[in-house]
């Protein structure tokens, strides 16, 4: 069994529902719904116990549903009191069993579907460049097994809740694999200095091509609409913006280290419009008239003349860098 939620005009109501077996996949059933707050259902006995309200457990055995006597604790714990959890969270710790299904490690890349092992992946080490996911221990995705598509995409709802708000839009862009479509070196590490255009433009094929992909559904029934479940990423996508680049604080760490006596000044000076538009090569005035979209063409074409793979000047393009992300905050 597993908690369920959706968004219903901006409130959010919670269900339990379970996943079982039928033939190899494993399907999603709906048991019971629990409204706007599960915590209604939480007992308090005294002391630091309490129990899940027997109308629940009365259900259950109505739908001969079978569990373990702790699965409706786990499905209940986000909704105790907070000092009721504080003084349980040791013995929880202690008492939780390594329990999963078995399976062969050589099989598992099979098994488990790419976006799937894309998404675990990045919000378990936080990489942009993925190039080794087929060395990660399967291990890893067992979360997955014995679970239905809607059990698992329930398991995604919460755990995206713990990206930061600047590695949104970079997550998307990693577990649709976009940089797949470009032949850049930084397409992998530094997706804002991309064409942002057909960025967007392959995004939006990637998502409906998702969206027809039957292995990755598994039980649920395609729709002619996109599903909901994709809907989000859409959302996550373009309601965000890209972080500052891992890549260009690699460079900019990789420059402190070849000197010695550097060091990080108290205060960070803004770049100027002025100064950004010597850097950029075009009049302070021609700079702020730029929107941002024309400000990343700009720095795109900039960046590729620049860049220290092309014979560039390091610390040149440093400096192009940060006034480009300067001037782009700006303008936000």
């Amino acid at each position: 069994m597993y908690l369920a939620r959706r968004q219903v005009q901006g409130k959010t109501y919670y269900a339990i529902r379970e996943s079982y077996p039928a033939g190899k996949i494993f399907r999603s059933r709906h048991l019971i719904d629990l409204g706007t707050d599960p915590a209604a259902y939480v007992q308090y006995p005294g002391g630091n116990a309490f129990y899940i309200h027997e109308s629940i457990e009365d259900r259950l055995r109505a739908l001969d549903v079978v569990y373990e006597a702790d699965e409706l604790d786990e499905i209940f714990w986000p909704f105790v009191r907070p000092d009721i959890r504080k003084a349980q969270a040791y013995f929880r710790r202690r008492g939780r069993a390594a329990r999963g299904t078995a399976f062969d490690d050589a099989l598992a890349g099979d098994v488990f579907h790419l976006f799937d092992r894309r998404r675990v992946h990045y919000l378990r080490f936080g990489q942009m460049d993925q190039g080794r996911i087929g060395r990660v221990s399967p291990r890893l995705f067992k979360i997955f097994l014995g679970k239905s598509r809607d059990e698992i995409e329930q398991y995604f709802i919460q755990a995206e809740q713990l990206l930061k708000p600047h590695e949104v839009k970079s997550y998307v862009f990693v577990i649709f694999d976009l940089q797949r479509h470009f032949s850049e070196h930084f397409a992998k590490t530094m997706p804002q200095g991309l064409d942002q255009g057909i960025v967007d433009t392959l995004f939006l094929q990637d998502v409906c091509r998702m969206n027809r992909d039957r292995r990755f559904w598994g039980d649920i029934t395609p729709e002619n609409r996109l599903h909901p479940y994709l809907v989000r990423y859409l959302i996550m996508f373009f309601d965000n913006d890209y972080g500052r680049s891992s890549y260009l604080d690699d460079i900019l760490q990789a420059w402190i280290n070849s000197r010695r006596d550097f060091h990080f000044p108290e205060r960070r000076v803004r770049v100027s419009f002025k100064e950004a538009g010597t850097v950029f090569g075009i009049s302070e005035e021609a700079l702020r008239r730029l929107s941002r979209k024309e400000l990343s063409r700009l720095f795109r074409q900039k960046a590729q003349e620049m860049h220290p793979d092309k014979g560039g000047d390091h610390d040149a393009f440093i400096r192009l860098a940060t006034a480009y992300q300067d001037i782009k905050e700006h303008k936000k």
